[in-house]
């Protein structure tokens, strides 16, 4: 059977791109796509499944039924806001690839299929894009272009950081301490609410730090007294307690390494808020569940009893906050008895409404862009959310450091008034952590 094409650029789509994007075959323009029939069947396993790559699999199910109804999938169906074609394809050619390579294996008759149309279409670009590492070295062992999908080609490496060093005049740093706001040239402007340290070129002693806005620097949120027993040891967590004690902040993200102090200055900047201000009826602090290393397999008791393995880490944090003694875990059950504190997992948030909350995400790196939109989305009036990660402790297969909701979230909402990110780079939890940080 010949394969049916109209464009010069051809994309063959693995499985796994599917359960991490579900309208992935959107995101290609101008381009003939190719879904083997593998693909399909494998997706068919996934729609049962409870979690992310099961709605994803009936996402893409249901929109391959109405393209279905506007013409022959194997012949090729127009994508109309793309303007590229798709097409289910069922030749699953593979006398290319060596006799040890498994005929019945999905992996291989999808490469099957981007060899074949790779050797039928000299003069045309032909893409297999899998999150499959191991396939993009089969692919490219046998000339057939292989990439990974990033179809916002977010790089980690470039990401915003929310901080900007800038040189000015010594007596403009005077008159920022003075005026309690310096205005910014036309050639320094920066986006709304990031941060920026005022750097005098003569005299590295001489600085200030503030933060953007309207075209403005002004200077940062400091409070008189600790926020539950925590003072910002750098200067990058002066800018972290900012925007997390900022009530025109709707959208926080911080990012950094492990005992960067994410994790622990947000639950105190909620515990303050929530506590002590009452600008928020209750602190809600949640996180993704993965393992690290080899799961321990099913956990006795009730729910609640399952779940403290994965929660320990939030509460460690809260009882520290709660103080040194014996008696910090009481308090902290005592403030989840009232109401004011509730720790839980992310799988419960899909359909809630939540108004009038403090909502700390941790662990954020692990979720895909659509989990991510998920529980952004989730946010009611008046309600805060706080992002916490790092992008080089992912654990979730289907998610690496340039496609994490995390690094998408950054970039999408940098610039935005309600918005606001830091990068940490110094670590305070231990000269001991901070080493093995660094060197491991």
């Amino acid at each position: 059977m010949s394969l049916p094409h109209r464009l010069n650029r051809k994309i063959v789509l693995d499985t796994n791109v599917i359960l991490f994007d579900a309208l992935a075959i959107t995101k290609f323009r101008e381009a003939d796509v190719y879904i083997p029939i593998s693909v399909i069947e494998e997706i068919d396993r996934f729609k049962r499944d409870l979690g992310e790559n099961g709605r994803n699999a009936r996402q893409f199910s249901r929109f391959i039924d109405v393209l279905r109804e506007t013409g022959k999938l194997a012949k090729g169906v127009f994508l109309e806001n793309s303007k590229s074609w798709l097409y289910v394809n069922s030749d699953f050619q593979t006398e290319g690839l060596p006799p040890e390579f498994d005929s019945h294996k999905a992996d291989n008759r999808i490469l099957g299929t981007a060899l074949a149309l790779d050797r039928a279409f000299t003069d045309s670009s032909v893409e297999l894009v899998t999150k499959d590492i191991n396939l993009r070295i089969k692919a490219d062992v046998f000339g057939v272009q292989a990439k990974d999908y990033d179809p916002d080609e977010t790089s980690f490496e470039d990401m915003y950081t929310g901080v900007k060093e800038i040189e000015v005049e010594p007596d403009r740093i005077d008159s920022f301490y003075q005026q309690k706001s310096l205005t910014l040239r036309d050639d320094e402007k920066m986006h709304a609410n990031q941060y920026v340290i005022l750097k005098d070129s003569s005299n590295p002693n001489h600085s200030a730090i503030g933060r953007c806005v309207d075209d403005s620097v002004i200077p940062l949120i400091s409070p008189t007294e600790s926020i539950w027993g925590i003072h910002p040891r750098n200067v990058e967590q002066s800018f972290a307690l900012d925007c997390l004690l900022n009530d025109d902040v709707s959208f926080v993200s911080l990012v950094g390494k492990a005992g960067t102090g994410k994790t622990l200055m947000a639950i105190a900047a909620g515990l303050y808020k929530t506590l002590d201000e009452g600008r928020f009826q209750r602190l809600l602090v949640s996180r993704p569940i993965f393992p690290m290393g080899r799961d321990i397999g099913y956990l006795p008791g009730d729910v609640e009893q399952k779940l403290n393995p994965w929660m320990q880490p939030i509460f460690d944090n809260v009882e520290y906050l709660m103080g040194a003694d014996k008696k910090a875990a009481g308090r902290a059950q005592e403030l989840i008895n009232q109401g004011m504190l509730n720790i839980e997992p992310l799988t419960y948030i899909r359909g809630r409404s939540i108004p009038n909350q403090y909502l700390i995400v941790d662990e954020s790196q692990n979720l895909t862009p659509h989990e991510i939109k998920t529980i952004i989305t989730r946010a009611g009036q008046g309600t805060k959310i706080v992002l916490t990660g790092d992008c080089f402790q992912i654990d979730n297969p289907y998610v690496d450091s340039s496609n994490s909701g995390l690094t998408y979230s950054v970039e999408r909402f940098k610039g935005h008034p309600i918005s606001a990110h830091v990068t940490l780079q110094k670590g305070e939890r231990s000269e001991l952590a901070e080493l093995a940080a660094n060197i491991l």
